[in-house]
């Protein structure tokens, strides 16, 4: 994105009086707004609501975001266009995570934060960088028809068939490529190391039976955020909003009512929204100052050092990302006194100097490495590439279009042995878990 381009706005909707304050629902990945219907009428009484849909969900503009921080900007962009500077903020778990990064990075804006059904690392980039192979092979037929089980109890799904089918045919109607992008935003967001710098009242809320962030997540939460509590719901599972709707509710406005910071005065040029929540709680002492408005610690340049910067770091990184946490874990793990070298080695060359390079995208340096193997011979490493290049963006077909080149110029045997190997890899990673 150039430096005089806009992020492009999101879908939003208003409910509750004008000149209320503004109080933002964020939705969950794959479902809309409308996860937030049984919250609004109440809600309504005492603030603005405003709803959000993520890119390419819902019928909005399919503009896909591909972190966390892009999504925050992009809300932000919206709420600067209608006027909008300072809100509460309630959010399930994407759409907790683009409050946690609104909470870290503009503070002033926020004046409350609810984190529902949130974590500060959803699971392991493996798992949503899978979900984006399974996604761009398969459509998202499979993803949605295994939603309720993911989202719901058994008995609220058994017992509520039209939400169950609402929620399947949500999740059906995403953007494919939206969705694909959402899945890498989670796989990047890590802020397990800044939750101390979390400086507003925050309301950590999940079901009990949730098993894709749990208890034991939100409890990392409440642990990490200084001015946190936790709040767990009997009987719900990770879309606790539609399970147990009067529940949340009832928290969201006691936790609303009662813990929204007052905004100060400060050089940022930001200003609350007029009026204040009914029995809110705005009498803060003069010293309990928001973080964002305490002056910054001098910032003490480090001394320069001349050459080239080190690539190990970045090499690590890019290694992690293309190959995967797990395969890279298992090497280095594996390094001893004799191979430890040669793992520092292609860490620091292979992928700081050559696969960091701008020169090419990653889907064509995954072209040139699978052609390169089958030339070689090199049947392993051909195996963890083809997953390499399944994550970096390539289909089966496109692999397939790969290794018919490569049997041209690298020969038929070759080749052969390839798709024997690129075929069980390949059915692998696209098979979707039931």
């Amino acid at each position: 994105m150039s430096e005089t381009q806009s992020p492009a706005p999101l879908q939003y909707r208003f409910d509750g009086p004008d000149d209320a304050p503004v109080l933002i629902l964020g939705p969950s990945l794959g479902t809309t707004w409308h996860m937030w219907d049984r919250q609004v009428p109440e809600l309504a009484q005492q603030w603005r609501i405003f709803r959000y849909d993520l890119p390419g969900h819902g019928g909005a503009p399919a503009y896909p975001a591909g972190s966390v921080a892009d999504l925050a900007e992009r809300l932000l962009a919206t709420l600067d266009g209608l006027g909008v500077q300072r809100f509460g903020y309630a959010g399930c778990a994407l759409g907790g995570a683009v409050g946690v990064e609104l909470a870290l990075r503009r503070p002033e804006r926020v004046a409350s934060l609810a984190l529902i059904a949130a974590s500060p690392r959803f699971g392991t980039a493996d798992e949503f960088r899978q979900r984006g192979v399974i996604v761009r092979t398969n459509g998202l037929d499979p993803i949605a028809r295994t939603s309720p089980d993911r989202w719901f109890t058994g008995g609220f799904a058994a017992a509520q068939p039209a939400i169950t089918e609402w929620a399947v045919q949500m999740v059906r109607t995403t953007d494919p490529g939206c969705y694909i992008a959402a899945c890498e935003a989670l796989a990047a967001f890590d802020v397990r190391a800044e939750l101390g710098q979390v400086g507003v009242p925050t309301l950590v809320l999940v079901g009990s039976d949730d098993q894709v962030t749990g208890p034991a997540e939100a409890r990392t939460l409440v642990a990490g955020i200084p001015d946190a509590r936790l709040a767990v719901v009997p009987g719900a599972s990770h879309l606790v909003p539609v399970e147990q709707p009067a529940a949340v509710t009832d928290l969201l406005v006691r936790h609303f009512s009662t813990a929204w910071q007052a905004a100060h005065e400060s050089s940022t040029g930001q200003t609350a929204v007029p009026g204040i929540p009914v029995r809110a709680v705005v009498t803060a002492p003069p010293q309990a100052v928001p973080i964002a408005e305490i002056a910054p610690a001098p910032v003490v340049e480090p001394p320069q050092v001349m050459g080239r910067p080190d690539p190990y770091d970045a090499g690590l990184k890019v290694r992690r990302e293309v190959l995967g946490d797990a395969h890279v874990d298992r090497a280095l793990s594996q390094a001893d006194d004799f191979s430890g070298d040669f793992q520092e080695f292609i860490t620091r060359y292979a992928w700081g100097e050559i696969w960091d390079r701008p020169g090419l995208d990653r889907r064509s340096r995954s072209c040139v490495t699978l052609t390169a193997l089958v030339a070689g011979g090199h049947l392993d490493e051909l195996a963890f590439h083809t997953r390499a290049a399944l994550r970096n963006g390539l289909t089966p077909d496109e692999i397939k279009e790969v290794l018919l080149q490569a049997a041209v110029y690298c020969g038929v045997p070759a080749a052969n042995s390839a798709f024997r190997v690129a075929q069980r890899i390949i059915r692998e990673e696209t098979t979707p878990t039931e």
